[in-house]
């Protein structure tokens, strides 16, 4: 039987990441995303909930992360489901947790200077906000000013779900 196991994720790293090693010298880095929805409900009143998510990174792809990310930083990860089982040792039952193990980051934050040293500056409020991005059309085609199917304020409500 044909499986697919499959996440993609952008949100905010909710605390600085650490890095630690196997005793092969393999790093090992767990980073906690928050990721924000937004939705309004039949009144009309806006929602929001926020997702938290668990995501352990290996490699190369940890050591990257524990340099560049920080707590606050946007970041793409795509990779794959993973649970988690272990006995508990104070009741002895077993547990178990589902998180993502992530083969995949982008960063999606400003660079910082090379230079900088001060932990102030890495704060993101201290950061200058990317210019907004520009998706090109191809030669000779149009490209839509908005796309309604992509607004997530703009939900039907004959939708029967």
């Amino acid at each position: 039987m044909p499986s697919f196991n499959s996440v993609t994720l952008i949100g905010n790293i909710t605390r600085d990441i650490e890095t630690r090693y196997t005793p092969q010298g393999t790093a090992v880095a767990d980073i906690g995303l928050a990721i924000n929805r937004s939705w309004k409900n039949d009144g009309g009143e806006k929602q929001e909930e926020t997702t938290f998510v668990d995501i352990t990174l290996w490699g190369r792809t940890a050591e990257v992360a524990a340099e560049y990310c920080h707590k606050g930083d946007p970041l793409f990860i795509s990779g794959r489901l993973h649970l988690d089982t272990w006995d508990d040792k104070q009741t002895g039952q077993k547990r178990s947790k589902l998180k993502v193990i992530g083969e995949q980051i982008q960063l999606l934050g400003t660079r910082q200077p090379a230079n900088t040293t001060s932990p102030a500056s890495n704060h993101p409020s201290q950061r200058q906000a990317p210019p907004p991005a520009r998706a090109t059309a191809p030669a000779g085609k149009s490209q839509p000013t908005h796309d309604p199917d992509l607004d997530p304020d703009n939900e039907p409500s004959d939708i029967p779900f």
